[in-house]
């Protein structure tokens, strides 16, 4: 099982260490799925939690930060998408999600997303909240 996991899925690990959005990415390091990720995504993890609006509710360190992305690339499949996609222009930056796991063949998107939330399901992908995520894996 393949699966690419949105930001705020992320943001959230971090700010809530024991919710929902936590147990997603144990479940990633657990190998009970593999995730995917690209440079532009993990661009993107470390440009929000860096952000000061979260650094103050998370707390941790610039190092920190930057050891928790190295982590991440080393725990994922690394993407390089060739095809850019233009599915979601509310959002434009959602996009790069949709075209990981079209490119990686993920199974999944985690995402608390509403605009890729809505999609639902784009080509193979099915886009699941983290909750549902989690009951899938589990029913795996």
């Amino acid at each position: 099982m393949r699966a690419v996991v949105d930001t705020n899925v992320v943001v959230s690990r971090f700010i809530n260490p024991a919710g929902t959005p936590a147990r997603v990415l144990t479940l990633a390091r657990g190998n009970a799925f593999q995730l995917l990720a690209s440079d532009h995504i993990l661009e993107e993890y470390r440009e929000a939690l860096l952000s000061a609006r979260l650094m103050s509710r998370h707390r941790r360190s610039v190092e920190e930060i930057g050891l928790d992305i190295h982590r991440l690339r080393r725990l994922a499949l690394m993407i390089e998408p060739k095809t850019r996609l233009y599915v979601i222009t509310d959002d434009p930056d959602d996009n790069k999600f949709l075209e990981c796991a079209v490119e990686g063949e993920a199974d999944y998107i985690v995402s608390g997303d509403r605009h890729l939330l809505s999609l639902g399901r784009y080509q193979q992908v099915r886009i699941l909240t983290p909750a549902a995520f989690v009951m899938v894996v589990g029913n795996a």
